[in-house]
């Protein structure tokens, strides 16, 4: 909890930063609209949880600043809804958590194209042309720690299953910087790497593959807590005890308590938290009513959590 503070008190810190240089000034009360996934895994669940809390939040903070918050199931829908939040809703900011990068980019340029502010959150755009602003996550930081951990604790040799998420850039940048370390290391081989969409029915099912596929796995990447439920299901089907190490990412409430209490394949996980939403909202929100420039690019970075750090990192009380 206490560096999770620290990561909030440097948003804090950029949003006194954007009063204090511009109290002289008449306030905007602009229209945010928030465009998010739906609540289709718990990391979700996250963000649509810190989206409606931000979203009371600056509202309160800002009188006249208006915030609505739409969830989609699918690219096709987050597509529709965007529209919609302009030509319905008349708004003139838009903060968007894309559901997948590439279907996502041309209606939020053609939004761009209308005179719409847009801060892009997490999984980023195949063309930054399209947005004003960008706040995530440290994605290379996220694969880099994860396969540096893996790595060591593997003794530099073994093989390994990677499951990815969605066909978005952060998904490319994770993986690639994953990759790049285990290039460093010889002795280790990437037997595969499939999409688990982070979704934990998806990794099962992914998971019962390579179980099928390769009589001896030494260390699995799910690359997310909630594939990891699915990956440690799959494996406790199948009764093997060659894997001696799962390591997912994001920092949910449930992996940390597993760090936490040494769980016998479970000894580490990577933050990336879903309060970015929150951090995105409240630094755009900052620079529209102030009417100052928003920095282009925001990232935060990626922790390893292990035994000895995991109660900074620990929050009951969350729904993630």
């Amino acid at each position: 909890m206490k560096t999770m503070t620290r990561r909030m008190v440097a948003v804090a810190v950029l949003l006194a930063g954007l009063g204090a240089s511009t109290s002289g000034l008449t306030q905007n009360t602009p229209h945010i609209g928030v465009a998010i996934p739906a609540a289709t895994h718990g990391w979700a669940g996250g963000i649509v949880y810190w989206a409606n809390r931000t979203k009371a939040e600056l509202e309160k903070q800002y009188p006249g600043l208006k915030v609505t918050v739409k969830t989609a199931g699918s690219a096709a829908e987050q597509a529709n809804q965007i529209q919609d939040l302009v030509t319905a809703n008349k708004i003139d900011t838009l903060v968007i958590l894309p559901f997948e990068s590439a279907p996502l980019t041309p209606p939020v340029a053609q939004v761009k194209s209308q005179g719409v502010f847009v801060t892009v959150v997490d999984r980023g755009l195949i063309d930054t042309k399209a947005q004003d602003a960008y706040v995530a996550g440290d994605n290379p930081g996220f694969g880099k720690v994860a396969a540096e951990y893996m790595a060591q604790a593997m003794g530099g040799k073994g093989d390994v299953v990677v499951l990815r998420g969605i066909a978005t850039v952060i998904d490319n940048e994770r993986v690639d910087a994953f990759n790049a370390v285990m290039k460093t290391h010889p002795g280790i081989k990437v037997l595969d790497a499939k999409y688990g969409n982070w979704n934990r029915d998806d990794a099962f099912k992914v998971m019962q593959d390579y179980l099928t596929r390769f009589n001896h796995i030494d260390a699995v990447w799910a690359s997310d807590d909630d594939m990891a439920v699915g990956v440690q299901k799959a494996i406790a089907q199948s009764k093997r005890t060659d894997i001696k190490l799962v390591l997912g990412g994001a920092g949910s409430k449930d992996y940390i308590k597993k760090v936490m209490d040494a769980d016998k394949i479970v000894s580490a996980d990577v933050t990336y938290s879903p309060t970015m939403i929150a951090d995105a909202m409240k630094l755009t929100a900052a620079a529209r009513v102030k009417g100052t420039k928003m920095a282009e690019k925001t990232i935060i970075p990626s922790v390893l959590i292990t035994k000895e750090n995991a109660k900074q990192y620990y929050v009951p009380d969350s729904p993630f």
